[in-house]
Order: structure tokens, then sequence, then C-alpha cells
């Protein structure tokens, strides 16, 4: 049984649901990729999304060639169209992100990122969400690594539920 939507995710109903698709990847320090993606947002009835995202390298043929990343996080409306984010990386960064959403369009800025010792050194990003059509697409810029703020990925995900 699907439980009733929390009217508080009435702002972010658009995001529900599971997305595949594909994307690119580049980075001053790394060479550019593309990779394969599934998304997914659910929730339990309670004022919070939960989110996860999977990712694969594709290879020339755009067949998988092995896998990329994973996070997973909570995404919580807030009054005023704001919306706070907290995303969990398994190489040991958490980010905590704060933005707005408008109409079918999420735009969240880091507010905190910590990292344990081992961890990349990421120190900031700005990510957009938002629906193309009935394509979600997404964007990712990130600060690491001594690299100012800038593009990282990208991607055109299609709803497969």
């Amino acid at each position: 049984m699907e439980p009733e939507l929390h009217p508080d995710l009435k702002p972010l109903e658009f995001l529900l649901g599971e997305w595949e698709g594909a994307g690119v990847g580049g980075y001053p320090t790394i060479d550019s990729f593309r990779f394969g993606q599934e998304i997914s947002f659910t929730h339990i009835g309670k004022p919070y999304l939960i989110y996860s995202s999977r990712t694969w390298l594709l290879d020339e043929e755009g067949g998988l060639a092995g896998p990329l990343a994973v996070e997973t996080g909570y995404w919580r409306p807030r009054p005023d169209h704001e919306v706070e984010v907290t995303l969990a990386h398994p190489t040991g960064i958490v980010e905590i992100y704060v933005g707005n959403v408008a109409f079918s369009r999420v735009e969240l800025r880091t507010d905190v990122v910590a990292r344990t010792t081992s961890a990349k050194e990421v120190t900031g990003g700005h990510r957009l969400y938002g629906l193309i059509g009935e394509d979600l697409g997404w964007a990712y810029d990130m600060a690491a690594v001594g690299q100012p703020l800038q593009s990282h990925l990208s991607a055109q995900l299609k709803r497969v539920k």
C-alpha cells in the first residue's frame, strides 16, 4: 500500500519515482567520461523524500564498464519554497545543501561539507534538478582538490516508475 503523500512534499512531488538515463562528466583533474545513472525519490508519508543515486561508467559503445558512485540522502521541504538536503557518500563525504523549489526546478548550494581524513577534498557544490519535458535533468558543479566551483556532472533521465 502506497502511503499518502505528506502535504509538505507537494512542491517536490514532481521528483517522485525512479529515473534512469545517461550523462557526462569531467573536471580539470580527470579525463571526461560518460556514465549511466539510476535515481530514486520515494517517501513513507513523512515530510521528507528518500533519495538514492547509483552511477556506472559507460564504454565507447554505451555498455557498462564498471561502477562509479553512490549517494543517499533525504530531501526536506521547508517553508517559503525552501529545501534542505543531506547526502552521504561511501567515500567519506557528507554534504548538507540548502536551496529552493520553483515550479519543477530545484536549485541547491552546499551549506556544509564534512569529510573523513581519507576522503577527497571537496569544499563546495551547486546542484540543479528540473523537468525537461517529462525527463529529469540535473547538473552538478563542484569545488574540489584545489579547483574552484565548476561544472563536473550532468545527466538527463527518464522516469521508469
